[in-house]
């Protein structure tokens, strides 16, 4: 891994040394024009954007940072994905063979990702101070959404009984200068510590929010992460130095210092308001509902501030490199509690939640349906709708491949498992109860004897590899004719 960027100008001048960026000169406005733009941009897999000239505003606007496979590997600092399974394989030394190895493997990983943040006193990010949100190019993305909306901020807030911090990016509706909704879903940690703050009879939770923060930081905050490990933490273990921190002005809180913009507030345990519409990744209008409030005591930001902001809509958008990049990272977690799991792919069209298809080395009666279930036991994989299991000759990421073996290797009438109303994401509008919908279990694996499939199964009609060489050989010289 090479060093990590210090703040977000470090990663929009490597992006721009890698002709990975372009400068927009001409006025456009933060309500519509800039979505538009963007959309036509990430759909193609162009450039990052930065805004030099949103209309009415002084402050530079960014985005599509992650786009692109390429984007999103330079956000990171890696060439692969495949560097952070092998360094997360280099603690656990190898795939665990039992539970109890998995449980020692994961605390290994605590243990060592646990590369706490440095708390630091001078910070950019208190440069300058705001007196209202107004002074932002925050975006109005679709023309039914509500208002406008923060797409991409570092949501933090500490869990009233451990006081561990917790980093999660929920979308934030601006109300006014300095009150917004806080758009945190049952199945957050932000609403889980705001819950936890009732119970003990407080009357509300403080927030802090930090916009435009170093890129390995903001995906930090959107992954999975297990209990016990902090997004900071894991940020600094990806990062390979540990996170600047600096404590806040008027609430109990730490933010990193070298973040484009800090907003410091609270949110009170019985105060709601109606959120949305919002044009969501699902491609739909998320319906409006009551969320809480949260509600600004304080506005900073640097000097030479960017805006950096995301746009979500109908698949493929921005944040499915994100999604991919969880997928690899978060792959070899996953392969230590079903070791038989060669390889997954979330499919970008299913949007996070809606699929996930996975390859195993079978070798013995209902492991396809156990992978299942271990899945829908796991985590945020807990919410997915639809799980494929395919044999490992089957290339995941090949939707040629899958249809083929579902179509082949799949008798809906033995092969599926369909589960009951159970948790689903609450952006999930085909659930008939907001957050519980059904799932769908399709065994795509060829069976065996002891399955009650009495016959042969075929063999895979395929070259000899004696030919496919000698082929290859004169490939030069064949393809000239064609």
């Amino acid at each position: 891994m090479t060093m990590a960027y210090r703040d977000l100008h470090e990663f929009v001048e490597k992006l721009e040394s890698e002709n990975e960026l372009a400068r927009i000169k001409t006025e456009l406005s933060p309500v519509l024009e800039i979505t538009e733009v963007t959309n036509r941009v990430v759909k193609k897999g162009g450039k990052a954007l930065l805004f030099e000239r949103p209309k009415g505003y002084s402050i530079p606007v960014l985005t599509n940072a992650f786009g692109t496979e390429k984007r999103m590997l330079m956000a990171l600092s890696i060439k692969s994905f495949d560097e952070i399974a092998e360094k997360i394989f280099s603690i656990v030394k190898k795939r665990p063979s039992s539970l109890f190895d998995a449980i020692r493997s994961f605390e290994k990983l605590r243990d060592l990702m646990a590369m706490n943040p440095k708390k630091v006193r001078n910070a950019p990010c208190k440069e300058k101070v705001a007196e209202s949100l107004e002074k932002f190019p925050i975006l109005k993305c679709w023309p039914k959404d509500a208002g406008k909306f923060i797409t991409l901020p570092v949501v933090i807030t500490k869990d009233p009984v451990s006081e561990e911090l917790n980093a999660g990016v929920y979308r934030m509706q601006v109300f006014d200068g300095k009150t917004t909704g806080m758009h945190w879903q049952v199945h957050k940690h932000g609403a889980e510590h705001l819950r936890r703050v009732a119970e003990l009879g407080k009357d509300k939770l403080e927030v802090a929010v930090a916009i435009g923060v170093d890129p390995v930081v903001l995906y930090s905050a959107t992954a999975p992460l297990p209990e016990g490990i902090s997004e900071f933490a894991f940020a600094g273990f990806l990062r390979g130095e540990r996170v600047e921190m600096v404590d806040c002005e008027t609430v109990d809180l730490q933010v990193p210092a070298t973040a484009e913009i800090v907003l410091e507030g609270y949110v009170k345990v019985d105060e709601l308001r109606i959120e949305g519409p919002f044009g969501d990744h699902t491609g739909y209008y998320t319906p409006p509902e009551p969320y809480p409030v949260f509600r600004i005591t304080n506005i900073t930001h640097r000097e030479d501030a960017i805006y950096h902001a995301t746009i979500v809509g109908k698949p493929p958008m921005e944040d499915a490199w994100l999604g991919k990049a969880t997928e690899r990272i978060f792959l070899p977690i996953i392969q230590m509690l079903n070791p038989e799991i060669v390889d997954m792919n979330l499919p970008i069209e299913a949007g996070f939640h809606g699929m996930a298809i996975v390859s195993i080395k079978k070798r013995y009666p209902g492991q396809a349906k156990k992978v299942m279930f271990s899945l829908w036991g796991l985590g945020m994989l807990s919410l997915t709708k639809i799980i494929v299991v395919v044999d490992n000759d089957v290339n995941v990421h090949n939707l040629g491949e899958v249809l083929w073996a579902i179509s082949t290797r799949f008798d809906p009438s033995r092969d599926a498992i369909l589960l009951p109303p159970s948790p689903t994401d609450a952006l999930d509008h085909s659930a008939y109860i907001p957050c519980m919908a059904g799932k769908l279990g399709i065994d795509a694996t060829k069976k065996l004897k002891e399955e009650g499939y009495e016959r042969e199964y075929p063999e895979v009609a395929e070259m000899s590899q004696e030919v496919k060489e000698k082929i290859d050989r004169l490939w030069g010289e064949i393809s000239k004719f064609l």
